[in-house]
């Protein structure tokens, strides 16, 4: 079996590896000898024996008959989105790890798989090399699912941990993470939270059958995170985590990406560092927990090497996803109740006592200035209402 490889960057030449690397086994997987007969890129790469598969032009891979599956790794939705489209129109089958495509123009993608009874496979497009797609798929489909819940970025999750273990500000922990290449030089996808939202986007997709425009979900990074609230949440027995979350309420789903104090039972609490975690509740199974590096070179390109292993099984047969074109109209968030976290300053005490049933009061030693309290649980748009009168240092919902 031929397969091409479109991008030979960090996963591209990850998923180079794993094949060479495990070559016997996902043969014996496979029922069949996978070969990579072409990698494409507009680069080239002295000394890297990918200069003997090397090709510059996507019409010599999609003209191969002998190429039946192509890996797309290159990330954006432009040219990939048409790589992708006119290979499926040709009868291949298309492996990605591309959230942006796969957000975008999954369920175009899907049918076009369907029509030519070939398949397009997206496991690694959330939480790298954690499967959730799959079981989503096919083992969780008995139960009606209820929510999804996650830490689906490994780089927020990083200066968070960072934050919360050695006491540094965000700028430094972002730093040090760009250092460490877990975060880019422009981190802004992940930072924002425009990366979690994407990921939300797929699942939820995934999880009800319907396109969810990722545009509108509401999305708040981890930008706004100060040291003084990681401090905060210590005492309050927490730990602050970006979450990208959807749920449904009766008929209603709602989508949403942000930050979260959490305390020590919630069963995410535990999840450190560069690594992902995906709740998923069922209305039979109950909770369901997918742990695992969400990111990487290797992590990323197993999965998508398992997904070209499917596609080799599955050859002439299409693999049925539930995600049609008609579009998910999500509810809006604001009605919608959390508890939050709430800072103002101390000279408003009064005032905040007055607009919020407080919860809890939190202080600190070195910031006597300010009056931090816990909300009871409330409506987002009440919160918002009540924060519209009053000076906000910062505010973060909570779940304690």
């Amino acid at each position: 079996m031929k397969i091409a490889v479109l991008g030979y960057g960090t996963v591209g030449s990850g998923v180079v590896e794993v094949v060479k690397r495990n070559y016997d086994n996902i043969a014996k997987r496979a029922r069949e000898v996978i070969d990579i007969k072409y990698v494409l890129d507009l680069r080239e790469f002295p000394g890297d024996p990918v200069m003997e598969v090397l090709v510059h032009d996507f019409g010599t891979i999609v003209n191969d008959p002998e190429v039946k599956v192509i890996v797309e790794v290159m990330g954006g939705v432009e040219p990939a989105y048409t790589f992708v489209k006119e290979a499926l129109l040709k009868g291949k089958s298309v492996c990605t790890s591309n959230k942006e495509l796969v957000a975008k123009h999954g369920a175009e993608l899907l049918e076009i798989a369907r029509q030519r009874n070939v398949n397009f496979l997206f496991e690694a497009s959330v939480g790298g090399g954690i499967p959730i797609i799959r079981p989503l798929n096919q083992s969780l489909t008995a139960d009606e699912i209820e929510e999804i819940t996650g830490i689906l970025n490994g780089t927020t999750n990083y200066i968070l941990s960072k934050m919360k273990d050695e006491g540094v500000d965000f700028e430094d922990a972002l730093k040090e993470a760009q250092e460490k290449g877990y975060a880019e030089k422009n981190p802004a996808a992940d930072i924002e939270g425009y990366d979690a939202c994407r990921k939300i986007a797929i699942l939820t997709s995934l999880a009800y059958g319907m396109q969810v425009q990722y545009e509108e979900i509401p999305t708040e990074g981890i930008t706004k995170i100060t040291a003084a609230d990681i401090r905060y949440a210590d005492a309050l027995g927490g730990s602050i985590k970006l979450f990208g979350t959807s749920k449904k309420v009766a008929d209603k789903v709602y989508a949403y990406v942000a930050p979260k104090i959490i305390g020590s039972k919630h069963p995410l609490y535990s999840v450190n560092g560069v690594f992902n975690a995906i709740l998923v509740r069922g209305n039979v199974l109950g909770d369901v927990m997918f742990y695992g590096s969400g990111a990487g070179k290797l992590p990323t390109a197993s999965a998508v090497v398992s997904d070209v292993i499917d596609a080799v099984k599955h050859q002439g047969v299409n693999i049925m996803q539930l995600w049609s074109n008609k579009k998910l109209e999500l509810e809006a968030t604001k009605t919608l109740k959390n508890q939050f976290f709430v800072r103002v300053p101390a000279t408003e005490r009064e005032k905040a006592e007055k607009l919020f049933e407080i919860a809890e009061l939190v202080t600190l030693g070195g910031l006597e200035e300010e009056f931090a309290f816990l909300t009871t649980a409330m409506k987002e748009e009440t919160f918002e209402e009540a924060a519209a009168q009053i000076c906000v240092i910062n505010s973060i919902r909570a779940e304690l």
